[in-house]
């Protein structure tokens, strides 16, 4: 084998290692933009600026602004994702610090965000995903609370556990009520292991 010959895998995997680092910068300017700014409002060429890509690179990989905003979701949902699903099933007090610390660092833009579903079609798409994929972890996780339940008990007992456990409770307890995380983390821990009461 030639020395030229030996050299091009190298390049190849250099040349995919760039492409998913540029990659990996254009999503995260797109979602700290669509974060922190109405939807209309976050212009392409900013974005493309601060990933220090041209707009015609931005364009090649991601297509038009809504196919951007689904990239840089799926990204930061992806990411959210592996952090929540460490929690170890029918832990409790970890499953709510984790489920807390994501709601800490992006819980005010992730409430951004979900403010625009009834006008962008992208968006709702999106937080439809977010909401069936927290149902799903609720279920995974807290699964030795809702052992034994059938039919509608079960539903009752599983739809209270992603009820306590949703981005707008943390909003009444951590903005709204001004509560210390401790004590908010306290509540929704006391809300999940609660008993049902009466069917």
């Amino acid at each position: 084998m030639s020395q030229q010959t030996a050299k091009r895998p190298y390049r190849m995997v250099a040349r995919a290692d760039a492409a998913a680092a540029t990659r990996t910068r254009i999503v995260a300017a797109a979602w700290q933009a669509f974060s922190e700014r109405p939807y209309e409002d976050v212009r392409l060429a900013d974005v493309a600026a601060q990933a220090a890509v041209s707009v015609q690179t931005l364009h090649s990989q991601f297509g038009a602004k809504q196919d951007l905003f689904v990239a840089a979701w799926l990204w930061f949902g992806g990411r959210e994702a592996a952090r929540r699903d460490a929690a170890p099933v029918g832990d409790v007090h970890i499953a709510v610090k984790l489920i807390y610390d994501s709601y800490e660092q992006w819980g005010d833009a992730s409430l951004r965000v979900l403010a625009q579903e009834d006008r962008i079609a992208a968006i709702h798409e999106m937080t439809d995903a977010g909401r069936a994929y927290h149902r799903a972890w609720v279920a995974r996780t807290f699964a030795p609370l809702l052992h034994g339940q059938t039919g509608a008990a079960r539903e009752r007992r599983l739809v209270a556990l992603i009820v306590a456990t949703d981005i707008l409770v943390w909003k009444l307890l951590r903005r709204e009520m001004r509560l210390a995380r401790a004590a908010a983390e306290r509540i929704v821990r006391e809300m999940v292991t609660a008993t049902d009461g009466a069917p």
